[in-house]
């Protein structure tokens, strides 16, 4: 899937980069097969499902 002379390692989260963005539709293709969405979640490419990391409402700053 990846491009590269060696393939991302699906490992290193930090070496892998966006090959496919659709932030109209609110995700991206990552180098390595994950799908990563906006909300912080994550589809891997073994099929697992990384749950969004939220900030509990209470910790939220509310405008004035």
């Amino acid at each position: 899937m990846c491009s590269h002379q060696s393939s991302c390692p699906s490992s290193d989260r930090q070496a892998t980069h966006v090959v496919a963005a659709h932030p109209e539709q609110g995700w991206s293709l990552l180098c390595d097969g994950a799908i990563v969405f906006d909300d912080s979640g994550e589809l891997l490419p073994d099929g697992r499902v990384v749950a969004p990391h939220r900030v509990p409402a209470e910790r939220l700053a509310m405008a004035a």
